[in-house]
């Protein structure tokens, strides 16, 4: 629990989707290029890992800011079988076997046993469809084989990316190699999370490839070259948002660096929620500073552009002075875990009144207690439980290590930040 208001300055480290999004981008290019600012942890390692075991030629050393690291990446396309190792990342599970239809050889994927349950089954029918041989015991589902020939036909096919955008992403990373390009048709339900989408979008223009799109449900890559070039990674807005939310939960200042003025990360939009909230928020030449409020609001809130912001506000919402209604998020269910059952599991034994909707959770602060927080081998679970521990006397987090996946050093940096040092 935090003894006072949590004031002071935080350096978060690259972003997650960016970094895998162009680490997919360098092997895929027509030449050398070097990533600088890529976030080094789990799941950006696992990436680099993989993309490895597809024979393309990785280097890595510790970039200027503690967690990130600077990548050269030499694309080398050969033959090559092998396991990838996808852990709990769904931009390695996603992303990556697109590239491996490439390769020549036999590849399986598989990953931690919750990543077992994660669905899979429009990427693989998508590349079922596209001319890729997968076979998957009919689970669709980790772990699954792919047998890759070289080449990837391509062309037209139709999916439900309801689930996630990052089928949308995965398949347009690869797309300007398929023999025939790609269109993608989505029908079903309201695509989560589009600003993910528009990141690949803008990320696959500096490439030089352009994706031609009709409303929100069509895309279509003409078959083109992928242009190397050298990038630099934005800082993880997303992984910035549990240390503004500290400043909201103790009535503090906390200012996160290098915050872009311009960016298609779904983290930037905590600010406004932030707001509504009774937060405010300042910029200051390339630094961003949340002040708290003496109480916080609840909010009603659709987060179906942002769900990966919903732990933070959920726990945020437990604490307010009214209730709250999250909505949009039913695709939070097929996360790390499902995060709606998780958070309505956690903030009840915080004292909160939760109760799970369809797309979504209503959460009525209660009278707080202490608890144990389960994390769910979920770093926003973990997160989030740090979160009400700032307010709420007497509450442990089972595994505050699990957010190593995003953010290597988050018990360092939380720490430093609450005791002010």
């Amino acid at each position: 629990m935090a003894e006072g208001p949590v004031n002071g300055r935080v350096r978060v480290p690259g972003s997650k989707s960016a970094s895998n999004r162009a680490l997919v981008l360098a092997v895929l290019s027509d030449g050398p290029s070097v990533l600088h600012g890529v976030l080094d942890a789990r799941d950006t390692r696992l990436m680099v890992a993989a993309l490895e075991d597809l024979g393309h030629v990785l280097s890595t050393t510790p970039d200027s800011v503690v967690g990130n690291m600077t990548v050269h990446v030499e694309p080398r396309f050969m033959q090559t079988t092998g396991t990838i190792e996808c852990g709990l990342a769904g931009t390695v599970m996603r992303f990556v076997p697109p590239v491996a239809a490439l390769n020549n050889g036999a590849i399986t994927f598989d990953g931690d046993e919750t990543a077992r349950v994660r669905p899979m089954g429009t990427l693989l029918g998508a590349l079922r469809h596209l001319g890729v041989e997968i076979d998957d015991g009919g689970r669709d589902t980790l772990p699954f084989t792919l047998l890759g020939r070289g080449a990837v036909p391509g062309g037209t096919v139709t999916i439900d990316a309801s689930r996630s955008s990052q089928f949308v992403s995965g398949l347009l990373l690869s797309a300007a190699r398929f023999d025939e390009g790609i269109t993608i048709h989505h029908v079903g339900d309201r695509v989560p999370s589009t600003p993910h989408i528009e990141m690949t979008v803008a990320m696959l223009a500096d490439h030089g490839v352009h994706v031609q799109r009709e409303g929100t449900t069509t895309w279509h890559v003409e078959r083109q070259h992928i242009a190397a070039c050298d990038v630099q990674i934005e800082p993880d807005l997303s992984n910035a948002t549990p240390f503004l939310a500290a400043a909201m939960a103790t009535h503090g200042s906390v200012t996160v660096a290098d915050w872009p003025e311009v960016t298609t990360q779904p983290g930037a939009a905590i600010l406004p929620i932030l707001e509504h909230m009774g937060g405010s928020w300042s910029r200051s030449n390339t630094d961003v500073t949340v002040h708290g409020p003496a109480t916080i609001h609840g909010i009603d809130a659709d987060l179906a552009d942002v769900g990966e912001l919903t732990p933070t506000v959920a726990a945020l919402a437990a604490l307010a002075d009214s209730p709250s209604t999250l909505t949009g998020i039913a695709h939070l269910r097929g996360h790390e875990t499902d995060r709606l059952a998780a958070l309505a599991t956690e903030l009840t034994k915080v004292g909160a009144h939760v109760i799970e909707l369809p797309d979504g959770l209503r959460i009525e602060p209660g009278a707080p207690r202490p608890a144990d927080l389960s994390t769910y081998h979920d770093h926003r679970m973990a997160t989030a439980a740090a979160i009400v521990g700032l307010r709420i006397p007497g509450v442990r987090v089972e595994d505050i290590g699990t957010t190593s996946k995003t953010l290597p050093d988050f018990p360092g940096m939380w720490s430093a930040l609450v005791s002010g040092a």
